[in-house]
């Protein structure tokens, strides 16, 4: 939709350059040096997390919204916003397209790009499916959060990146934790909330 953080914004396609991030929280409202990866870290989001609604204020396109959970920190730089708790990422990007995503478009444009820029990048899916606000393209993937600055730990993570289209604009969400956390629940919640006003 971390970005880990730098991973995700790179890979959600954001136009924005040179702009500080700001931050808040969300309520109603490459590495310089090899770590070694851990395979089994905590990550599952609580049963209990409550949603709310997100409309961007930004970007090239704000005609949408998408619930996250309440409480996250939140990041926005440029066309980018980022929600993220302990080692689970939510980022929404928006950009112009003259045409809707499709799994070709997605293989031979997005997969080579997030390649790149996500380290021990492995196991890239594209399919189609099917969420309320209609179809969707959706990459899966693995690769390596970026080094903790204290712990210096690094977090193999998997990454679900949804392209929507919607008037000549394309809204990446792209969601991403630790590959053992069990967030198939949470993660459909949000993928299945965005909603077209």
């Amino acid at each position: 939709m971390a970005i880990a953080v730098t991973a995700i914004a790179g890979c959600s396609g954001s136009g924005a350059q040179g702009s500080a991030p700001t931050t808040s929280t969300a309520n109603s409202g490459g590495q310089a040096h090899a770590a070694p990866t851990e395979s089994n870290p905590p990550g599952d989001i609580p049963d209990n997390q409550v949603y709310v609604a997100y409309r961007p204020t930004g970007g090239s396109f704000t005609g949408f919204t998408v619930k996250v959970p309440e409480g996250w920190a939140r990041t926005v730089q440029g066309g980018t916003t980022t929600f993220t708790d302990k080692l689970n990422t939510i980022t929404i990007t928006s950009v112009p397209a003259t045409a809707a995503p499709t799994t070709a478009s997605v293989a031979a444009e997005v997969v080579p790009k997030v390649r790149t820029q996500t380290a021990k990048f492995a196991a890239p899916k594209v399919s189609e499916v099917t969420r309320h606000a209609g179809r969707a393209i959706l990459l899966t993937y693995q690769g390596d959060s970026a080094k903790d600055p204290v712990t210096g730990k690094v977090v193999r993570d998997a990454f679900e990146r949804y392209a929507y289209f919607r008037s000549g604009h394309e809204v990446n969400l792209t969601l991403s934790g630790p590959v053992n956390a069990d967030n198939v629940d949470p993660w459909r919640i949000v993928s299945d909330s965005v909603t077209w006003r």
